[in-house]
């Protein structure tokens, strides 16, 4: 089983005053206005480091970010626990009237390949890029952002009740509470290694970056027989139960179908389709309680609900059988989309054909396949909230 340490943390000094506008949201959710933003709200912000881009005066943007994050750490913007610790994280948030929570702990999870050594990835990934990472890497030797894992360790959110007023305490600008507590107690330190290392640790969020670790993690060995940190990474490990997991599902949006395709038509021996008005707010509860994918177009929407005997054999995922039911098309572009209103919005303003709404996967789910070594289609899983980037980093000379 892999093992899971506490660390020196690296904090920023400032956090317990200043951390609403010194942390920002996922690296890959951030667009161009929004960073700037984070930049004019304090020159301090962790995009700065975590998401450098090219500022015109030519400098590399990487050696750039890596010079800002030994600079910090040298004029005591950034300083560093003394002493390994582990960081109680929670988060909480009301959507639709549900209040959702989310409590977890962040230590350095030691690496093997995905399948190997306990780590279970849950989905495949898209083809993406990851030089953008691994320079990051090289030029900070840094985890400067968490992976997100999940442990099927019995009583583990127990363990991180810690008590007492938290360190860090903020509410974003997008409705979501964060708490952090320091935990630097011995005792509770290796109650909470043992718990987690005594299990496989399915990898939830942040494939792309765990598998940039292992790579840099190889650099490292071929060039020094002493890799010092980079043999774990920064994660953020939560308990496998639904208590602490808001599961939301990810949407599709179809585009570049021939203009003498019939989508719906296409669909049919797949699925089958009857015209609905979907509510305002609540939609993806409305399709759990439906049984139901729904297909939206211009002119309307439709419930689509599975045809048992066409889809058998396929594994009991939307994400699954939508699949099975667009390799049968003769083109089609799909890309990804979080929200509801979204997938509403592009199709109405013609950046996308159709768009498919798709029910979660469940707790249950993740479970079975992680453990059946085997894995969900690409982006099937979007686990909310997020954790902010910023609220400790982890040093790997």
């Amino acid at each position: 089983m892999p093992r899971f340490e506490p660390f020196p943390g690296i904090r920023y000094a400032a956090a317990p005053a200043g951390a609403a506008t010194l942390t920002a949201p996922p690296y890959d959710v951030i667009s161009p206005a929004e960073r700037r933003s984070l930049v004019d709200a304090d020159p301090h912000n962790v995009v700065r480091i975590d998401l450098p881009v090219p500022d015109g005066s030519g400098e590399d943007p990487y050696a750039a970010a890596g010079a800002t994050w030994r600079a910090w750490r040298r004029d005591g913007t950034l300083v560093t626990d003394p002493e390994p610790t582990f960081s109680v994280y929670r988060m909480e948030v009301e959507v639709d009237g549900e209040r959702r929570r989310t409590t977890g702990v962040i230590g350095a999870l030691e690496l093997s390949p995905p399948g190997e050594g306990g780590i279970l990835p849950h989905e495949f990934t898209t083809p993406k890029a990851k030089s953008d990472r691994l320079d990051l890497l090289r030029a900070t030797s840094a985890n400067l952002s968490p992976v997100w894992g999940l442990s099927p360790a019995p009583g583990l959110s127990g363990l991180l009740d810690v008590g007492g007023a938290p360190d860090v305490h903020f509410t974003a600008a997008d409705g979501v509470s964060h708490d952090l507590w320091v935990v630097s107690d011995p005792e509770r330190r290796a109650a909470i290694s043992a718990a987690v290392s005594a299990h496989p640790v399915v990898i939830a969020d942040g494939h792309h970056r765990y598998e940039t670790s292992l790579a840099y993690l190889d650099e490292r060995r071929r060039a020094e027989p002493a890799v010092g940190g980079a043999a774990a990474v920064l994660c953020f490990v939560v308990e496998l139960v639904e208590a602490e997991l808001t599961v939301d599902p990810i949407h599709r949006l179809l585009t570049d179908l021939p203009p003498d395709v019939d989508l719906l038509s296409a669909l049919q021996p797949f699925f089958a389709l009857e015209p609905v008005s979907l509510p305002e707010t609540g939609a993806v509860a409305f399709l759990r309680h439906q049984g139901a994918l729904a297909v939206v177009r211009p002119e309307g929407c439709w419930l689509a609900r599975p045809r048992a005997e066409r889809l058998s054999g396929v594994r009991d995922l939307d994400s699954s059988r939508l699949d099975v039911a667009l390799a049968a098309l003769p083109s089609v572009t799909v890309t990804f989309q979080h929200g509801v209103d979204r997938v509403r919005g592009a199709v109405a303003d013609g950046t996308a054909q159709a768009g498919v709404l798709l029910r979660p996967a469940t707790v249950g789910q993740i479970v079975e396949i992680a453990h059946g070594a085997d894995r969900m289609p690409p982006k099937t899983t979007f686990f909310a909230p997020k954790p902010r980037t910023g609220l400790v980093f982890r040093d790997l000379t």
